[in-house]
């Protein structure tokens, strides 16, 4: 059986961004969070709810969880160093033919 031959993938990492005003504090997007990087703060927005703050922004997965599952659209993710535009994700030269795998 052959490997599949995956070139330079890379890890996506995510930049977080919290709506703090916008937040209800209902604690989905910390439960949810497959790598824990968000808890719910100790302070109190304009609303009175504790919103979340990242405590490990590193360990972001870029998954968007977090943004899909928010009921009030208060969370954001950004994906961390985007590649340039017309950039190619994976290079010509190391994508092979198409149906090809590499050992």
């Amino acid at each position: 059986m052959k490997k599949i031959y995956f070139g330079d993938l890379v890890a996506k990492k995510g930049d977080i961004h919290i709506a703090k005003d916008r937040c209800k504090g209902c604690g989905f997007c910390v439960e949810y969070c497959p790598k824990e990087v968000l808890e719910l703060s100790e302070e109190f927005n304009v609303k009175g709810y504790h919103p979340p703050h990242v405590k490990n922004e590193d360990d972001c997965l870029y998954c968007q969880l977090c943004e899909t599952i928010c009921p009030e659209f208060a969370i954001f993710v950004t994906l961390k160093n985007p590649p340039e535009e017309g950039e190619p994700i994976i290079k010509k030269e190391d994508a092979g033919e198409k149906g090809e795998s590499r050992p």
